[in-house]
């Protein structure tokens, strides 16, 4: 099943993706028939791993680290940050690298295809989000980085990344049990994939616009309760208009737990070069400026 109508045939083409919709509802359908456990300390571990891969995983190391370059790291912590980006169970890193480069790309021009534009409901967002997958007609478009291609580590991650979800579940059901597998593996990852598509599609439809972006289809949302909850990727109109920029919590209210990781590693001694809004320049895209409007 395609759908013609998300991006035009010189772009490329959304598709059905069923090892992607069957991934999502198989750990849905395995957390429902093994029955998650509701012990105390297995949801504090399944909160703690997900802060683990999520926050220091996915918005730290593959987001803010490898895809904006926004501090330098030794590449020792570069695949330890990687390895836990896979633990979320969202998918593989050069296809969230790729995936990531090419929003960027469209979002930033003012005629957007319809499949990176949220001018659609929030059903259509679900099932192109979730169950579909875009294959660009030419990559070398988007500016990502060969070398990463190349890169052995990443490609050994990309090929093999849902298997070390289900060894890790099979880990746990061993020297604990199923039902603890259940709950911080195969519903911690199922609520990571519904939670990062929700805040995904919220940040770019509701909130506050701070900064205007110029000739750009797309400049995100900054919504308070998601941007606390997501480590801070909800603030996303100050990530749209500053994207080299480790810090996406900008005013003191604006929690931001992602970079307090980034600060953290910093004071470590494991990162350096960090650039950041408010402490480092340049971090702001050209066509960026504060709101004028209400």
């Amino acid at each position: 099943m395609e759908s013609v109508r998300a991006v035009p045939e010189s772009v490329g083409r959304v598709a059905f993706g069923p090892a992607k919709s069957l991934w999502l509802w198989g750990l849905i359908v395995a957390t429902v028939v093994i029955g998650p456990s509701r012990e105390t300390f297995v949801i504090a571990a399944a909160l703690g791993l997900t802060f683990l891969t999520v926050c220091l995983g996915h918005s730290v190391g593959l987001h803010r680290g490898v895809i904006h370059r926004s501090y330098r790291m030794p590449r020792a912590l570069r695949n330890a940050l990687l390895y836990l980006f896979v633990q979320t169970g969202l998918g593989g890193p050069l296809s969230w690298i790729l995936l990531h480069h090419v929003r960027d790309h469209w979002q930033n021009e003012r005629d957007t295809p319809p499949y990176f534009a949220y001018r659609h409901s929030i059903a259509k967002d679900f099932w192109w989000n979730l169950h579909c997958a875009f294959h660009p007609r030419d990559v070398s478009l988007y500016g990502v980085h060969r070398s990463l291609f190349r890169d052995p580590w990443l490609r050994f991650l990309e090929r093999t990344w849902f298997l070390h979800v289900i060894a890790f579940a099979v880990a746990v059901a061993l020297v604990f049990d199923p039902h603890v597998a259940a709950t911080v593996v195969l519903a911690r990852a199922a609520i990571t994939i519904l939670g990062h598509w929700f805040v995904g599609f919220v940040s770019h439809k509701h909130g506050e616009i701070r900064w205007d972006l110029a000739g750009s289809t797309e400049v995100g949302r900054n919504t308070l309760a998601l941007g606390w909850l997501s480590f801070g990727e909800g603030f996303h109109n100050n990530h749209h208009a500053h994207p080299r920029s480790a810090r996406m919590g900008f005013r003191w209210y604006e929690l931001d737990l992602g970079f307090a990781a980034v600060r953290a590693l910093e004071t470590l001694g494991a990162i350096r070069g960090v650039r950041a809004y408010g402490r480092t320049a340049p971090t702001r895209r050209a066509n960026a400026s504060l709101s004028t409007g209400p």
